[in-house]
């Protein structure tokens, strides 16, 4: 790390100078402090600021005056030296032009016309496309040397989704006849009213198949219980909040489904306020059901008097 300590080398140092410069003084034969107008403050360096030993050059804004190679001088000698550069390509292309035009005048063959050497490319359309294709294939690669994933373990949407399709509404009646039975129609199933295209899995929903139970009907409420023989129905009443957030699961699962795709919803009758709500198939969750519907008519009831009052 010597460079720190000496980053100019080897090269011979900057001495104090041998002699004391001669300060003016005054009538009363003192030097002239700084107190004095116009006059310099003193120093216990008497040759300050120390004159450097550097070569020394034109300056390029003024010629008749030198300065010098310093370091801190050199980013400007630089600049200069380049724009001169720029300024001399440009006028020797200028000449080349006006040459070129004079042979034109006079009906003679030249070349294809020169571009200016010291005009400033544009980006244009190209450069754009450039920079973000390097930028995308940098972020790729980035996302597979951090993560493994080339999309930063992000899935990519359901661009189907985006798409604009012709939906249908169907009744109770119609779904029912896309339940797979018939090889020749679609095979549809519903969840709270949602119907979607699972033809691309018949071996899971078709006859036979482990959930050919919720083909061609709205079995919502067995997606949150999982009842899958008593609570084949729409009726989401009296769900316990987990049984909600299950359901709700599974229609963001149809929703984002890149397989399974959605076609309409169908149109369900009113629900009789007053009749039972379906009953669990577990007897424990069967009674917390039956303790809820009775807290929950209880509550009714305090209400409507609470109204009437």
């Amino acid at each position: 790390m010597s460079w720190i300590m000496n980053p100019e080398g080897d090269r011979p140092q900057r001495k104090r100078p041998a002699e004391l410069k001669d300060f003016p003084k005054g009538p009363d034969g003192k030097p002239l402090g700084p107190q004095t107008p116009g006059s310099e403050p003193t120093s216990p360096w008497a040759g300050f600021p120390l004159k450097d030993d550097y070569p020394q050059v034109d300056d390029p804004a003024d010629p008749n005056r030198k300065v010098s190679t310093k370091q801190a001088n050199r980013p400007f000698l630089e600049y200069a030296k380049y724009r001169a550069e720029r300024e001399k390509a440009h006028a020797d292309w200028e000449k080349r032009q006006k040459e070129r035009k004079e042979k034109l005048a006079r009906g003679e063959e030249v070349g294809p016309e020169e571009p200016d050497p010291t005009e400033e490319p544009e980006v244009g359309c190209l450069g754009v496309l450039k920079f973000i294709l390097y930028a995308t294939l940098f972020i790729v690669l980035a996302g597979k040397f951090f993560t493994g994933s080339f999309l930063w373990e992000m899935e990519l949407p359901n661009v189907r989704q985006f798409i604009p399709t012709t939906q249908r509404l169907f009744s109770e009646s119609q779904l029912a006849q896309f339940d797979g039975s018939d090889p020749t129609k679609p095979l549809y199933i519903a969840i709270d009213g949602d119907v979607y295209d699972v033809s691309s899995n018949r071996a899971t929903y078709g006859p036979g198949g482990s959930y050919h139970m919720m083909a061609g009907r709205d079995a919502a409420r067995a997606y949150g219980t999982g009842c899958f023989k008593t609570h084949l129905t729409h009726d989401l009443r009296g769900l316990s909040e987990s049984e909600m957030r299950g359901v709700l699961h599974w229609k963001k699962f149809y929703a984002d489904s890149k397989k399974y795709h959605k076609v309409g919803r169908v149109s369900h009758p009113p629900i009789d306020p007053a009749s039972p709500y379906p009953e669990h198939c577990d007897p424990k969750k069967a009674q917390a059901a039956r303790e809820r519907e009775r807290k929950a008519q209880e509550d009714g009831a305090k209400e409507a008097k609470r109204e009437e009052l």
